[in-house]
This record gives C-alpha cells, structure tokens and sequence, in this order.
C-alpha cells in the first residue's frame, strides 16, 4: 500500500506547487486566496513611440498603459511622452477619438472610461501612436494580476520655478525664449510652484511593484545637450523609478498644473541645458515617497467623466488695448548716434570705471588743475548716448512681447469668432482608488488652480492633471486673465474670466460624486 506521504508528495509534484518559502514570507497558499476574492485587478505596459526620422535620438519616448478593473469597470490611464494630445504638436486631433474607437471596437472598453495625459514634453511621437497606445493597452491588458494600491506623497522644489514675474507696475511678463527678461530693478516677486508629487503605487500580491502613476507640475522643456528628441526631465525621472523599482514595473508620469511652471534656470547661456540632471533628481524624490508607502488590498474604483461647458473670451478689447499700447511705444524710439558696436565699446568702458571710464584717473586730476573738464564733458555726453540707446532696447522688447502676444490674442479670437462664441466643451474626469483621487482637465492649469483645489478638499492625497483627455490652450486663474502684462498663458487662451468658478464649482461636484469631502474654498 502506498504510504499517505508519497500520496502527498504525487499530488503536490502532478500540481506544481512545489515551492520554496523564503523567510518571513506569507504561507504559500494566501497569495492564491488573496488573488481569489480581489477586488482590485491591473496590468501595465509601455510601448516606444521615438519618431525615427526627424531629430537626432538623444532617449527614447514612450507610451504607457495602466489597466485597472474590478468586478463591473474597467479603467485605462495612459500617458504620453508628447506635448499635446491634439492641436498641437505631432500628436492629431483624431487621436483620442481613435484609440478610444479601437479600445472600444476590439477591448470592450468604454470611451469615457479612457484617460490620456500627455507629459508636454516637445518630443516627436511616430505618426501610427494611436496604433501604438492600443498595443500598449493590449499588453497592458494580458498582463492584468490582482493588486493591492496605496497612496502617498513625495516632495521636490529644487527643479521648478514659476516663470511669471509680478512687476512693480503690477503688471505681469513671463520667463520664456520668445521673450527677453525686463530689467532688474523692474522686478517686484515671482509666482509660487507647487512641490508636491501625488503618487499612486499598485503592488502585487507577493508585494512586488507592478507600477507607479507620480503626478507632478512642470513644464518639461529644458532639453539635452545634443538637441536631440527626448522625453525631458520625466523620462529621466521615469526610467530612474523604473530601474530601481525593478520587476519591470512601470512610472506613468501625469502632468499637473504647469501652465506656468518652467525648469529652474531655464534661460541659461552660460552652461549646456541638461534635463537629466532635473529628471534624476524628480525620480529619487518620487521613489523616497514610493518607498513610504503601505498597500492595501481590496480598494474601491471609481470613475466618472463630466463634459463642461466653458465660455469663450472676447480678446476684442484686449488686442485694441496692446495694438494702441505698441504703436504708443513705436512713437517713443528716438534716433541715437549709437550703433550696436560703439554701444557694446562703450558700455564696457563705463560699467568697468565708472568714475574715470575714458583715461586714468590722473588725467581727470590734471584737468582739474588747468581749469579744463574735456573728459568729464565727453563722458557726460556717452552716458546720456547710452542711456537713450539702451531705452530704446528696453522699448524694442517690450513691443516684441506685445507682438508675440498680440498673434496669440488674434489666432484665438479668430476662433472663437468662427465658432460664433458657443460654450467650449471640454471632459472632466474624477478617478478614485481608495484613498487615491486624482481630477483631470484638458487644459494648461495654472499651478495656482491646482493649489486652491488641494486647499479646500479634505481628502489627503487628491491630485490635479491638465493636459489630459485634449488640449483648449491654458487656461489661468480669472485674476491671471484680467492682468494688464503681457503673459503667454494669459495670451495663448480661448476661455474668459468666468472659466474659473464653473471649473471648481463642477470639480467638486465630481468629488462629491465620487465621496471625496469639499470645504470651503
């Protein structure tokens, strides 16, 4: 007779389930239990989307789908290494419409259930990325596995800077390369940035990471060395997540509210411009944050998308205002006897000795001494050369901001004038993952828009993506848009004033929905 040993050790050698237990490991069969009664089930992929033919390849670009679904929903979040999803850039309006088409058609997926975040990084995508993102999330799909999810927080305010300057006028400029920075002296504060970085981590059941979706605000447009296409500053950050977390897990990186945010030192001549330096350093501080986290098995999901509808400006008044603010401007040039080059001579004489700039000081002595000022009078008459060549620089630029201004003004009030000014409709998402609760709109917020909404909910961890699900332009705070300076998001915008509260009003709403407690603003 066979012993009830080697019955055992037949059943368990036919099963497969010979297993070594590491130590301090669960017992082998809880994960199977576990997996049995989860609630909460994801897969994730990436799928390289490099345009192979334009720009010289300096790191390649991705496309990444999260699949996460319980017993009744199925959710996809996908990110972008691009700038836009639509208007502009590579990436076409008929993108969203048909990958949603497709993941509907071919997945059983619901379009409204369909998130897309571009990065606005100004890499270059191949022209087939709507075939590429449904692969993505098809293999995302395949590789689906019950998790466990946990929410948290990391920290990083070395890499950003808000890049609209408050004058002392009150006006407002921004720091981009279309524009040169205005004087010193001119210059009251700057705007504030937001260093929070919102991180949802999905584990599986043994423990080992699946994936992590890190929000964060900054426009990731320093660039490398070579001038070659890059993902930016979140392709660093994310493959130093990925590298280190290691078990082929994938960061989703979504944009926040960096409407306004630049890299630090974003206008540096002095030194090659380098995102990798920025990117690792946002990776190690989102993995300090990871590394925080505990997961939980068994959370709920839900998500929910609203369209709004927003009013449009009316830059009418708006563009009359800069067109008679230039031609005033304009009028103000005068003539100087100055050229480039004998103000460039001269400005280093008197920036160097600005007491004897022409000869040594014993020359200005000796003239004293005979009762003669040549020196003095000529440098007398250069300064006031200098100070009438370099007024009409300072006038130049500033109507080179008007200008640049003035065709963003134009180009969207053409627009909306075509559309006969009816509302402009745009998708709002909430997503909800436990604790976890993320909001996405599809234009370029404002940090300051993302910091009220986090000030007023009471649910921790709740987070703020632009650029999601299209692309309307920016869209600033109503104070922002009523501003008499000459800021490209205040410019380069189709929606009025009035945008701001139907926004809030409708985000909170959406929490409401998705039992995520409002207070007051």
């Amino acid at each position: 007779m066979v012993s009830r040993i080697s019955v055992y050790l037949l059943v368990l050698l036919f099963a497969g389930c010979v297993r070594i237990t590491e130590p301090n490991a669960e017992p082998n069969d809880k994960p199977a239990r576990q997996a049995a009664g989860s609630k909460l089930w994801a897969g994730a992929a990436r799928v390289e989307i490099t345009d192979l033919k334009s720009l010289p390849i300096n790191d390649p670009l991705f496309v990444k789908a999260l699949v996460v679904k319980d017993e009744t929903k199925t959710i996809v979040l996908i990110t972008l290494d691009a700038v836009a999803i639509g208007e502009i850039g590579p990436v076409s309006n008929e993108y969203l419409p048909s990958v949603r088409g497709k993941l509907e058609k071919e997945l059983k997926i619901r379009p409204e259930n369909v998130l897309v975040n571009s990065s606005h990084c100004h890499g270059i995508v191949r022209s087939d990325v709507d075939v590429k993102t449904v692969e993505a999330v098809r293999k995302a799909l395949s590789n689906l596995a019950p998790v466990r999810a946990g929410v948290g927080t990391g920290r990083e305010d070395r890499i950003s800077e808000n890049r609209r300057i408050i004058l002392k006028d009150k006006s407002v400029v921004d720091v981009r390369h279309a524009y040169s920075m205005p004087p010193d002296e001119a210059i009251a504060s700057i705007g504030p940035i937001d260093p929070e970085i919102g991180i949802l981590r999905l584990d599986h059941l043994d423990g080992t990471p699946l994936a992590v979706v890190y929000n964060f605000a900054c426009h990731p447009i320093m660039g490398v060395p070579n001038g070659g296409n890059t993902a930016d500053l979140v392709g660093y950050s994310s493959q130093v997540i990925e590298e280190n977390l290691g078990h082929g897990a994938v960061a989703l990186f979504v944009q926040g509210c960096g409407g306004d945010i630049n890299p630090v030192l974003y206008k540096e001549v002095h030194l090659p411009r380098n995102a990798e330096t920025l990117g690792n350093q946002l990776g190690l501080s989102t993995l300090r944050g990871i590394r925080a986290i505990q997961c939980k098995a068994d959370l709920p999901l839900e998500q929910i998308q609203e369209i709004v509808e927003l009013p449009r400006a009316d830059h009418g008044e708006r563009i009359a205002g800069l067109e008679a603010k230039r031609d005033r401007l304009m009028k103000s040039l005068k003539g100087t006897t100055l050229d480039l080059k004998t103000f460039l001579q001269l400005a280093a004489k008197y920036n160097l000795s600005k007491e004897f700039p022409t000869y040594y000081s014993h020359h200005y002595e000796h003239e004293k001494l005979i009762g003669r000022e040549d020196l003095s009078k000529l440098d007398l008459d250069n300064r006031a050369h200098l100070a009438a060549y370099i007024q009409n620089v300072l006038t130049m630029e500033e109507i080179t901001r008007i200008q640049t201004n003035l065709a963003l003004l134009k180009k969207h009030q053409e627009r909306n004038l075509a559309a006969g000014r009816k509302p402009l409709p745009v998708e709002v998402h909430g997503l909800r993952i436990g604790d976890y609760a993320l909001v996405t709109f599809p234009g370029e917020l404002t940090v300051e828009i993302g910091l009220k909404i986090k000030k007023r909910i009471l649910l921790k961890n709740t987070f703020v993506a632009g650029y999601t699900n299209g692309y309307i332009y920016y869209t600033p705070t109503a104070d922002q848009l009523r501003n008499p300076g000459a800021a490209q998001e205040d410019s380069d915008c189709m929606v009025a004033p009035e945008w701001e509260s139907i926004f809030h009003e409708r985000v909170d709403r959406l929490l409401s929905k998705l039992n995520v407690s409002v207070g007051n603003p």
